[in-house]
């Protein structure tokens, strides 16, 4: 957690917790090693699927009216850059739901992830990347584990320590410049990057910050919500998204252009708020 004067409510208090020791993964998965999971397993992903109405209106709001049966085709979101500022809370002015768009296609019908085999898979929902972990022989990390992981094992901001995100060379995949329209390119990247390209933490990890986000295996909870937790931010995220304690969550069948995974092994976790331990 976080008493930082930019953390959300949701990333604090500040709190001693203890987890068993793990393995993660030194990268994001790439499209390779998940195109290997679909040759062996013959898996779909969610963004591949017609969507179910009846499943689908569990996660709305009561009485959502049904959309047109020519919306409820196999999908997923992509990113298209506006022309100019926009009003940041019209998310729809910058994402466009494309038949088609899925790991294999992930600007729509027409794109390919040809020659991006070492780039981080995208358009994942939580459902796949549980598919995936499990084929794997590996699990999702729990938030105490990812934080624990991106930080180094120290108190620090970023993966890199508490050097200001603007100083020197980039450190991460990020946006930098005024978004949704311009993208000054800072780190050479527009969408994701080929895994490892920036420096790694004291861990080893590269990635931890930017390039995509990550599923982490909890839901969360202080929203009272399906929500299952993200971390590490993403490369259409500001670097503020990039410190260790930022958390944010998507519903477990959501799925776009930035959103991928990365793998724990090791004993099934156990966590203890070490707050609520006895003394003895």
């Amino acid at each position: 957690g976080s008493s930082d004067k930019q953390a959300r409510d949701d990333e604090s208090p500040i709190h001693p917790v203890h987890v068993d020791s793990f393995w993660m993964d030194q990268t994001e998965v790439t499209n390779f090693q998940f195109k290997e999971f679909i040759d062996a397993t013959g898996y779909i992903t969610t963004a591949e699927k017609k969507p179910n109405w009846e499943e689908l209106k569990k996660e709305l709001p009561p009485d959502t009216p049904k959309p047109n049966d020519s919306l409820l085709k196999a999908a997923s979101l992509v990113f298209e850059a506006t022309d100019g500022p926009v009003n940041l809370n019209d998310y729809g002015a910058w994402w466009q739901w494309k038949s088609k768009a899925s790991w294999r296609y992930p600007k729509g019908k027409g794109s390919s992830i040809e020659n991006k085999m070492d780039h981080p898979v995208v358009h994942i929902s939580w459902y796949d990347a549980q598919a995936y972990a499990a084929w794997a022989g590996k699990r999702l990390p729990t938030e105490a584990e990812w934080e624990w992981a991106a930080s180094g094992g120290v108190n620090k901001k970023y993966p890199w320590g508490d050097e200001a995100v603007t100083s020197g060379e980039p450190k991460a995949n990020a946006w930098e410049g005024d978004f949704p329209y311009k993208n000054t390119l800072k780190d050479q990247f527009f969408y994701t990057a080929p895994v490892g390209s920036f420096k790694s933490n004291s861990f080893g990890l590269f990635d931890m910050a930017g390039n995509v986000w990550v599923w982490c295996v909890q839901l969360n909870a202080s929203r009272h919500s399906t929500q299952r937790v993200v971390r590490g931010g993403s490369w259409m995220n500001y670097l503020v998204h990039a410190k260790c304690f930022y958390r944010n969550s998507f519903d477990p069948a959501e799925r776009y252009l930035a959103v991928g995974l990365r793998c724990v092994s090791g004993s099934r976790f156990t966590e203890i708020e070490t707050e609520d331990m006895d003394d003895d």
